[in-house]
Formats: structure tokens, sequence, C-alpha cells
């Protein structure tokens, strides 16, 4: 286990990348989570000679609850939905309903994903090891819809990489990727941030400067 807390995002990173690299993987790509896994993730592609790439994940409100989630939409080469079979059933909600507030995250997607990668077309995860990385998994609620939905794209493996996780959400992340690296689990979780010393809210002009940092990366899928 590290000590903590980390010093910030990128010193986290480094760490994680370290134990990453002690691997090996077929055909490696990074995907972060934004935007708190970007700076994390830069550390890990840069680490492994990996492209990066991003997993914007949005939720699917439930109509007149928008805080309770039915599903996520998942961006990629193809949008994949991720649905709460039971909540959906529990409230009655109808497809079009569903589709209609899909349509609404994913053009939030779309201009994410200009913004942050402007030109750039999503990185397959066919054949390959997709590591999905955040700064750290409370809930683990978004990690788990961009397992289910990278799942669907047929990788080699899916790894789940994290500096920090709740004892419990790792546990059951282990149940649904091949592989989970994470640095420490701490039994008195609390919230992410209380890991780090500097964590501060990342802005859109940080996030695209980090991926621009990340070079010719994340501008190819390496076949």
């Amino acid at each position: 286990m590290r000590q903590l807390p980390f010093p910030d995002r990128a010193a986290a990173g480094r760490a994680l990348a370290a134990e990453l690299s002690a691997q090996s993987f077929k055909s490696p790509v990074v995907y972060a989570l934004p935007r708190g896994g970007v700076p994390v993730a830069v550390e890990i592609a840069k680490a492994l000679n990996a492209p990066l790439d991003l997993l914007l994940v949005r939720k699917i409100g439930a109509p007149g609850q928008e805080e309770l989630a039915v599903g996520s939409i998942v961006d990629g080469e193809r949008p994949d939905i991720i649905l709460n079979e039971d909540i959906i059933a529990a409230l009655g909600v109808s497809r079009p309903q569903i589709e209609s507030v899909a349509a609404r995250e994913l053009r939030e997607i779309e201009r994410r994903r200009a913004l942050y990668l402007p030109g750039r077309a999503p990185v397959s995860a066919a054949g390959r090891t997709a590591i999905l990385v955040d700064d750290g998994v409370a809930t683990g609620a978004s990690m788990k819809a961009a397992i289910a939905a990278v799942r669907r794209r047929t990788p080699e493996r899916v790894v789940v990489a994290a500096p920090v996780a709740a004892p419990e959400t790792a546990a059951e992340l282990k149940t649904l990727a091949d592989d989970v690296v994470c640095l420490d689990t701490p039994a008195r979780f609390g919230a992410v941030g209380f890991f780090y010393r500097d964590f501060h809210q990342l802005e859109d002009d940080e996030v695209i400067a980090l991926l621009a940092s990340s070079g010719e990366a994340t501008t190819h899928c390496g076949d």
C-alpha cells in the first residue's frame, strides 16, 4: 500500500504507471474518464507507450427525477447505452423517453469530445487491452458503465486502473473487469479528494492542454 495522500494526480499517475509497467499487456490503449482521470491517464499512456483516448460517461436520468439514473451513455466508435432495467421497470419509463434523454446526453458527449480531442476519431478497443483510468473510485457508477460499454467492443482484456478506491467498490469492480490495479483501498474512504494534497477542480483548458501534451499517442490507433 502507498503512503497517502498523493501529492497530485500526475504523481499518482506515475506511481500507478510503475505498477502497470510491470505487467505485459497486448496492444494496450488507455482510456481516461474525464476530467479527473486525464492527468493520471497521461502518465500511464506515456509509460506504456500506448494511445490515449477518453471515455465520456453521461447519466441518463429518469424523466422528472433526473438525479435517478435509469442508465448511462458511453461514447466511443459507436456510443453504447447501458440500462438499469430494474429501475426502468419500477418507474415505468418508456423507451422513447429513454431515447430522448440519451440523445440529449449524446449531444453533450459529442460537444465535449470535439472540445477535448478535436478532429480525433475514437481509438478502437477491439483485440486490445483496454485500460480504464480515473483519479479514484468511490461508488464506481461511471466506471461500471464504462466497463460494460467497453466489453461490447471486443477487447482482449479490460483493466481498471485507479490510484485509490473504496474497498467494497474495488471488490465489485474485480467481478466486472479482468483486472483491477489500485494502489490503495483505505478502509475509511469518504471521498477521493481526501487522498490528494492537490485535488483542484480541473477546468476544460487544463484538460485540453494535458491531452495536447500527450502528443502523437492520442492520434493513432496502433494497429
